[in-house]
């Protein structure tokens, strides 16, 4: 899928846009360059940038997900739990939903959610764990859960569970120690909110049946096409459209059936996470769709953003600044 942008312009969005073109921002960004960050966040912001190259990066994985895939489905098993919070379980939902492949998420220590998810048949269950720390105490409650239910059902627990977690940490050693089916680790220089293409993303995506080499070729088409110093460029006219707007710092992402289920979600908590620094930043909501009540009564201070799957549709009366922003195959 290609995101292609169309913003309603200003004299300051369209400051903002030559601006980003002008200092290079995209190339520098595609080339990691932490001059990005100015020179008090430079040092960190030179260990930081790996995902930016993952979709070429995490090819790596590939060959192991595709026989571990093979195997599970050779033992009829075939339906895929992933126990994680925040950016372990976002962005699974994201590609899994998007590509139309069951994917059972369980991102809530609720009682009902915790049943409903040891409900289901457990003869035919892989868990994938996915924790970075290693140490998240709901992601540790969930996978006890499953293992008390497995062992009661008299199945090998440890053949059943699927560990995501950075290298070292407590997890990958419990988890080694104890013989679980496969442990995969992934880069701990890349945040929680950017590892939609780490093992993270790839691994519960992958054996719930996702063609995740297809999303890395597409991953892979787009990183060179976004890396463009140029006016055309949809990451450059996105933040412009964000950054262009004096006075407006909220920001409204609906879906119009985009058929990217998810991406608001998973965008609200990318977006929210990585600004606000230096007394400047954007409030990210998520909302249900162009006719939500936050948008219909968006003050002066919103943007909205309209993930939509074709080309620009019309004016849907929004406001000036506003974001059509199409998805299109």
């Amino acid at each position: 899928m290609r995101p292609e942008l169309s913003v309603s312009s200003s004299d300051a969005y369209s400051d903002v846009l030559a601006k980003l073109v002008a200092d290079r921002v995209a190339s520098k960004l595609s080339e990691r360059d932490p001059t990005l960050w100015g020179p008090e966040a430079e040092a960190e912001a030179s260990i930081r940038l790996s995902w930016v190259t993952l979709p070429r990066s995490s090819r790596a994985l590939l060959t192991e997900l595709d026989a571990l895939r093979a195997q599970l489905w050779s033992e009829d098993i075939d339906r895929v739990v992933l126990c994680g919070m925040g950016g372990s379980s976002l962005a699974p939902e994201v590609i899994s939903r998007s590509y139309g492949v069951p994917l059972d998420i369980l991102d809530s220590t609720h009682p009902s959610a915790v049943s409903q998810a040891l409900s289901d048949d457990l003869s035919r269950t892989v868990v994938v764990v996915s924790s970075k720390s290693g140490g998240t105490v709901e992601t540790d409650s969930q996978r006890l859960a499953f293992e008390a239910a497995f062992k009661a059902a008299g199945i090998d627990a440890a053949s059943r569970l699927v560990i995501v977690t950075d290298p070292g940490s407590d997890l990958e050693k419990l988890a080694t120690g104890a013989g679980y089916r496969k442990v995969f680790t992934a880069d701990p220089n890349v945040g929680g909110r950017y590892s939609a293409l780490t093992a993270f993303g790839l691994v519960p995506s992958a054996l719930a049946g996702v063609d995740v080499a297809d999303l890395l070729d597409e991953a892979e088409d787009e990183m060179d096409r976004l890396a463009q110093d140029s006016l055309e460029n949809p990451a450059l006219l996105l933040a412009a459209a964000i950054a262009g707007n004096p006075g407006r710092d909220k920001l409204l992402i609906a879906d119009a059936g985009s058929g990217i289920v998810g991406f608001g979600d998973w965008a609200e908590q990318l977006i929210a996470e990585s600004t606000g620094k230096q007394g400047l930043g954007v409030l990210p909501v998520a909302v249900e769709g162009v006719n939500a009540p936050e948008i219909q009564l968006a003050a002066s201070d919103v943007i909205t953003a309209v993930l939509t799957p074709g080309a620009v549709e019309e004016d849907r009366g929004i406001g000036p600044g506003d974001i059509h922003g199409p998805w299109v195959s």
